[in-house]
């Protein structure tokens, strides 16, 4: 049986030795993220905080902090929600093996959400923003957020649970402008459900309700994360996850209410109400700034005997939402696969940050009566690739030829990588898309939500060998420095990005100097601000390259041109990857309160060896 509370998942996980207690008064400002965030890097077990101060709730996090915890949490429903993907994916396999997949019908039962009575002033308590964990998890933060949240929403034009979306949407509780226990900001992204329900209420001219749930069976939290179809309601999956139907009630105010959660949070979004969020440390690894949001006019904040407020806290990758992306992954299997004809597999690269990288690989079967492949239905695939829900928020994507090597995987990232400049050729095998959307997070484009993508398509033999060290006669220009980085591919560093025209001539200088070498086996220059560090590591090739350069304006290369307004170039493509004068800052650390939680770790107890 699944958990029918947060309560009772924390209990389990105790009991199992995967959850330990902090007794000793902590700080939200700053402390609390810096204690998950060591315990989380040395593969340590779940959090709960007993004593918070100016709190009188505990608070648990990282509960989702490794694969095999995630899997553990749900290892009596994984299978039969996995079995369900499965027959979405074929339902003639039900016909085929009946009794393999009887318990399916239960399964899908418990998905069907249970309306229960009007019980809010029994089950639950009412009480203020401002006494909920006020926690801020970077220095640079606007204020404290809810990070764990499930954000409710109904279609003002078809009103019900059924077509309700669940989200985890980041809610800023207080800083900036908002009205303190009054308004809250509800920032969302591109490509989001709540968006359809907010410009169906706008049209229509009314507030759009809003119930934000914290806590629950942590099947609800993984479900508002989960990339469901536009119209599926998520509340569906998290009970059939939990074996545990979604329960509901609606209060006096007609807001929705999950029975479960461990705090409910209603208020209403007026059409074009809006004020600053932000900033928030965000899972690039970078700020996100101060932008206008919805603001949320709070109506009532409930919580139920005993809550237990839950949290996270994102940064550059990997943290505890990527073992929820694995999750994820783990049970759709090949299921978005299966939803683009010839894609074999797809993999949003955790370590850049996700949407500013993707890997493909699809079939390449349009002439299969000539010699030799080259990028023609993976053309077709990456097309639909970018029109598919929040992988169209992909901003480089390269996708390769499943007949090329019927064993190579995305998620080997050097393998891919070596694969891809084996074969690409820069000539005619760049495929630019300007002006466009790209996520609402990277600021590596010109404005918010504004930006540019590249496909990288690679398919046919090898064309050459990718050079695993600089020949003896290369050399660079004086004032750059390199470092090897992969097979193929080096960092340069030694020139800081000044401006627009300045980084012109730096390119300039580069394929004057270049241009009359033969650079075959080179095939990738990343222009950086610091090449030993952007080399030391796979994760920091992939991070700085990815999520510091617009391709519309940051991709060059030696000796390039323009034909028939398709651009290329002869010699190795250089991507311009130093950070920019409208980048977002970097996440750094407190320093005062590391050596705090240093201290706290040298004290021993639960926490030593762990943090």
């Amino acid at each position: 049986m699944g958990y029918n509370s947060l309560a009772s998942c924390i209990t389990d996980l105790e009991k199992h030795g995967h959850l330990i207690r902090i007794k000793t008064q902590v700080d939200p400002y700053l402390e609390m993220a810096a204690i998950h965030l060591r315990v989380f890097e040395n593969g340590g077990p779940a959090i709960f905080f007993e004593n918070i101060k100016d709190s009188n709730f505990p608070a648990v996090s990282n509960l989702f902090g490794t694969l095999s915890r995630s899997k553990f949490i749900f290892r009596d429903t994984l299978d039969k929600i996995k079995m369900l993907v499965d027959l979405k994916s074929d339902p003639l396999k039900a016909l085929k093996n009946p009794l393999k997949y009887s318990s399916a019908a239960m399964t899908a039962f418990s998905a069907l959400p249970w309306k229960t009575s009007f019980n809010a002033p029994v089950k639950f308590g009412q009480t203020q923003i401002s006494k909920i964990p006020q926690i801020i998890n970077w220095p640079l933060d606007g204020g404290p957020f809810v990070t764990m949240p499930q954000v409710y929403t109904e279609d003002v034009e078809k009103p019900g649970i059924m077509n309700a979306n669940l989200g985890m949407y980041r809610i800023q509780m207080g800083g900036n402008e908002y009205i303190q226990d009054k308004e809250i900001g509800l920032h969302y992204q591109l490509h989001r459900g709540i968006g359809v329900h907010q410009t169906k209420a706008n049209a229509k001219g009314i507030p759009l309700k809003v119930s934000i749930f914290v806590g629950g069976p942590p099947s609800h939290a993984l479900a508002a994360v989960m990339p469901l179809p536009e119209g599926l309601s998520e509340m569906t999956f998290a009970g059939a996850l939990a074996n545990r139907r979604f329960r509901y009630f609606y209060d006096d105010q007609g807001f929705c209410i999950s029975s479960d959660a461990d705090f409910v949070i209603t208020g209403t979004v007026d059409p074009h109400d809006n004020k600053p969020e932000g900033p928030f440390g965000d899972h690039l690894g970078y700020y996100s700034l101060k932008h206008p949001f919805p603001l949320m006019k709070v109506s009532r904040v409930y919580h139920r005997k005993n809550a237990i407020w839950s949290f996270t806290v994102v940064g550059r990758p990997p943290q505890e939402d990527t073992s929820f992306g694995a999750l994820i992954h783990d049970i759709t299997g090949a299921a978005i696969p299966k939803e683009i004809p010839g894609l074999h597999e797809v993999n949003a690269v955790d370590a850049a940050g996700v949407h500013p990288l993707l890997f493909a690989i699809g079939s390449e079967r349009y002439t299969p009566y000539l010699n030799e492949r080259k990028p023609q239905e993976i053309l077709t695939i990456a097309n639909h690739i970018l029109g598919k829900s929040q992988l169209s928020l992909a901003k480089y994507l390269f996708i390769s030829s499943k007949e090329d090597n019927p064993k190579l995987s995305t998620h080997h990232i050097d393998d891919f990588l070596t694969h891809i400049l084996e074969r690409v050729d820069l000539k005619s095998d760049l495929h630019f898309y300007t002006n466009t959307t790209i996520d609402t997070l990277d600021y590596s484009g010109s404005e918010i939500n504004s930006g540019s993508k590249l496909v990288i398509a690679a398919a046919g033999n090898k064309k050459r060998d990718l050079w695993k060290e600089m020949p003896a006669s290369f050399s660079m220009p004086k004032g750059f420095h390199f470092k090897m980085v992969l097979p193929g591919i080096i960092a340069v560093d030694g020139q800081e990005y000044l401006n627009k025209e300045n980084a012109f001539i730096n390119i300039e200088t580069l394929n004057e100097h270049l241009k009359v070498y033969n650079l075959d086996g080179l095939v990738m220059m990343v222009l950086c601000d610091n090449a030993e560090f952007t080399s030391k590591t796979i994760n920091n090739f992939v991070w700085v390259t990815f999520t510091r350069s617009n391709p519309s304006h940051d991709v060059h290369g030696i000796n390039s041109f323009t034909q028939n307004k398709h651009w290329g170039c002869k010699g190795p493509l250089i991507i311009d990857a130093r950070i920019k004068p409208h980048h977002a800052p970097i996440l750094v650390k407190d320093e005062q309160v590391e050596k705090r939680v240093d201290a706290l770790g040298k004290k021993g107890g639960s926490l030593y060896g762990i943090i």
